[in-house]
């Protein structure tokens, strides 16, 4: 058997990080992610004047429930919390400009909905390009509150950064969600809400989110799921046996959920109370599968589908096109390029069984991708990659943790 340690969760992280600034009090934060994401959300709460610091395995964070420091400019880089969750905290602040922008690739991202709800609350909201899209100004005067309708059916972290705004404001928010897509998102969401001092009243897709603010804690963050379905894909891909700590039946992240797929393909997967242990035999059944929810290890399932005995159909990841790339055609086309069949329609892609050929795989600049077609790696050696580094925006380190699991899992 091999354990493996994942880094801490980029989702949770993020989310720790707004309601550690937000929160009376300091903050401390244990196994945060250590990545380009997570630096680029701290160095954008220094910016905007929240005292951040930084020992290895934890985080300390001065907690200013008056909000922002009046005027601020915060480049978001790549990460799409960073560029949805720190403009609506700036929101909140009782005055203050704050101009946020990112790089090319975040700047394609869509914000429509989150800022158009923002604008509905009253929020003095000014695009500097493209609607709906980075750059952006705020010109901050405090959030009163009211109802909204909200549509997430492109990305659940519209709903999360509103939820999170609600204490807030001085009279609470009442959102009212048309479609969401990644659901679990929001359970973890509303949990660490609850960690700190805010409760979220949900009535079907009806959230009330009552004014209060937040209080200061001390908040340990569990390891990445989506991070770890590389390595369960590894083990039921090889025959071995992977256990990854910190994981287990009381996880937050939905994207644990992607063990219940592999479990149908043919793996033996066991969940305790402190763990996740996946083993195979190597043999993989194709299968169809809706991935709404847990559409961030979409990529893993993409790259090690050719080593089933069937075809493998992914369907309802619409969202997956506007991710750090087009998710879904970036997996077509290298599998394409590896020799595989594949199809491929607005929300789905059915990948036919084969051997794939080694190829140098088309990034796009997305660290998903690399590191799915890693594990499909294990299988087809001399795949390379245009863009190896960009993986640093979530795992940094994922090259040679990978190369050690691999050696690891050699030995007799």
């Amino acid at each position: 058997m091999t354990v493996i340690d994942i880094p801490g969760s980029k989702s949770v992280t993020a989310r720790a990080l707004f309601l550690a600034a937000a929160a009376d009090g300091t903050t401390t934060l244990l196994r945060p992610l250590h990545s380009d994401d997570t630096e680029g959300f701290t160095e954008g709460l220094t910016r905007l004047g929240y005292g951040v610091s930084r020992e290895p395995d934890r985080w300390h964070i001065e907690g200013r429930p008056s909000g922002p420091a009046s005027d601020a400019e915060v480049h978001c880089r790549d990460g799409a919390t960073t560029a949805r969750f720190l403009p609506t905290l700036a929101a909140a602040a009782a005055s203050g400009t704050y101009r946020f922008d990112a790089s090319a690739q975040m700047r394609r991202r869509p914000l429509a909905p989150l800022t158009q709800a923002l604008r509905a609350l009253g929020v003095d909201l000014r695009h500097g390009g493209a609607e709906g899209h980075h750059p952006l100004t705020i010109e901050a005067s405090g959030v009163k509150g009211g109802e909204l309708t909200l549509d997430a059916g492109e990305s659940s972290q519209y709903l999360t950064a509103l939820l999170m705004l609600g204490p807030l404001t001085t009279e609470g928010l009442r959102i009212d969600v048309t479609d969401l897509v990644s659901a679990p998102y929001i359970e973890i969401t509303l949990a660490m809400m609850r960690s700190f001092g805010a409760e979220v009243v949900r009535e079907g897709n009806t959230f009330t989110v009552p004014p209060g603010g937040y209080r200061a804690t001390t908040y340990a963050v569990e390891p990445d799921a989506s991070t770890a379905s590389y390595f369960f894909a590894a083990a039921a891909l090889t025959g071995h046996e992977v256990t990854v700590p910190g994981l287990g039946t009381g996880a937050l992240q939905g994207d644990l959920r992607f063990t219940d797929v592999l479990r149908r393909m043919g793996a033996e997967v066991t969940t305790t109370a402190e763990a996740t242990t996946v083993r195979s035999s190597r043999r993989l059944s194709g299968l169809t599968v809706n991935m709404r929810d847990i559409s961030d290890t979409m990529p893993t399932l993409a790259a090690i589908a050719p080593f089933a005995g069937s075809p493998v159909r992914i369907e309802d990841v619409a969202n997956t096109r506007v991710k750090e790339c087009d998710r879904l055609e970036a997996c077509a086309e290298n599998l394409r390029n590896m020799g595989i069949t594949v199809h491929t329609g607005p929300d789905w892609i059915e990948i036919h069984p084969g051997t794939p050929r080694a190829t140098e795989i088309v990034t796009h600049g997305d660290h998903r991708i690399v590191m799915s077609f890693a594990v499909a790696g294990l299988r087809t050696p001399g795949i390379s990659y245009d863009d190896p580094g960009c993986v640093r925006k979530t795992f940094p380190r994922f090259h040679e943790e990978f190369a050690d699991f691999v050696a690891r899992t050699a030995r007799p």
